[in-house]
């Protein structure tokens, strides 16, 4: 990586030797690291670079670390803020993410491992909106691309997911505004799933508890992103909601029926159904018959019935004049 790639990291501290010791473990990764030994110099040092991730101290004279993280996001609110705090302190922790729109708190004595992983994750969401805020569709396509080769089983799958899903938006004659926003969102559909571990991913089998509530974070961490980088509400409900089940018992939100935004809806049958039809680590794919029968039986709990019928009507046309 070279000098002007580097992506730049602000540590805040009153403690040289926390500052040294962070800084080391740092420049070990290639980032760039800036320090400051208060909240007034932290604040100096965001306002002239482009500052990625900052970690803080919440315990410092002067200015704590919730006030300094506050006025940061002022400064520059895609920045991506980290607080240190005792273990004792979750009141602190509570307020930085309360008002300081915290992404993570870091407790003292930090793990080393654990600790980096929080600043790596952090850096990737920093570069996710960024590329998210340009709104450009290749720029937006190519992200997409990139959260796939996370996972090889699932290439090409968020263009198909679209291709479905607007396929159903179509025969709806939703407005082209709309139809945009659809493609969109279900480009990015998966895109939290930056933040789940690769060997999560690609877990040659079915997922343990613990695993499976970590990747079912993905669709928060995806719509927060894409809500950071103000895209549409209809594109940030495709990423957040598409996960709902029409009985309810979905998430993350557990809404249902009519409850759940119409282009949620839809991406949701698109998903599954492009799953389905695909190989995954764990199974082989299914022909499209046996998929639609094992959509079509779960329309009323998993599905909108409307949306399916529609879905699978127009696939049988395409396939007869295909043939």
């Amino acid at each position: 990586m070279t000098e002007n790639n580097k992506k730049k990291v602000l540590l805040v501290d009153d403690e040289e030797y926390v500052l040294h010791s962070l800084k080391r473990l740092l420049l070990d990764e290639d980032y760039e690291v800036l320090t400051g030994v208060s909240g007034k110099e932290g604040l100096e040092l965001l306002q002239g670079n482009e500052v990625a991730v900052i970690v803080s101290d919440h315990r410092m004279p002067e200015m704590t670390g919730v006030d300094f993280l506050e006025k940061a996001r002022l400064i520059s609110p895609d920045t991506v803020r980290i607080i240190l705090t005792g273990y004792a302190d979750v009141t602190a922790a509570i307020d930085a993410i309360n008002r300081g729109g915290a992404y993570k708190f870091i407790t003292k004595p930090w793990d080393q491992g654990d600790f980096m992983r929080v600043v790596s994750d952090a850096v990737r969401q920093y570069e996710t909106v960024k590329a998210l805020r340009s709104s450009d569709e290749g720029a937006l396509l190519s992200l997409a691309q990139a959260v796939e080769l996370k996972d090889p089983y699932t290439r090409g799958h968020c263009e198909r997911v679209a291709d479905y899903a607007l396929i159903i938006a179509g025969s709806l004659g939703l407005p082209e505004e709309l139809k945009k926003d659809i493609k969109h969102g279900s480009w990015l559909h998966d895109c939290g799933k930056i933040g789940v571990p690769d060997a999560i991913l690609n877990f040659n089998g079915p997922l343990y508890k613990e695993q499976l509530e970590l990747v079912k974070n993905h669709s928060r961490w995806g719509a927060n992103m894409a809500s950071l980088a103000r895209l549409p509400q209809a594109a940030v409900n495709v990423i957040l909601y598409h996960h709902e089940r029409y009985d309810g018992c979905g998430y993350p939100a557990g809404l249902k029926g009519g409850d759940i935004p119409l282009e949620a809806r839809i991406a949701a049958i698109a998903d599954v159904y492009d799953a389905l039809t695909s190989d995954r680590p764990y199974r082989l794919k299914m022909d499209e018959l046996q998929a639609r029968e094992l959509m079509l039986s779960q329309k009323e709990s998993h599905f909108d019935p409307k949306l399916m019928n529609i879905f699978f009507n127009e696939i049988a046309c395409l396939k007869t004049d295909v043939i």
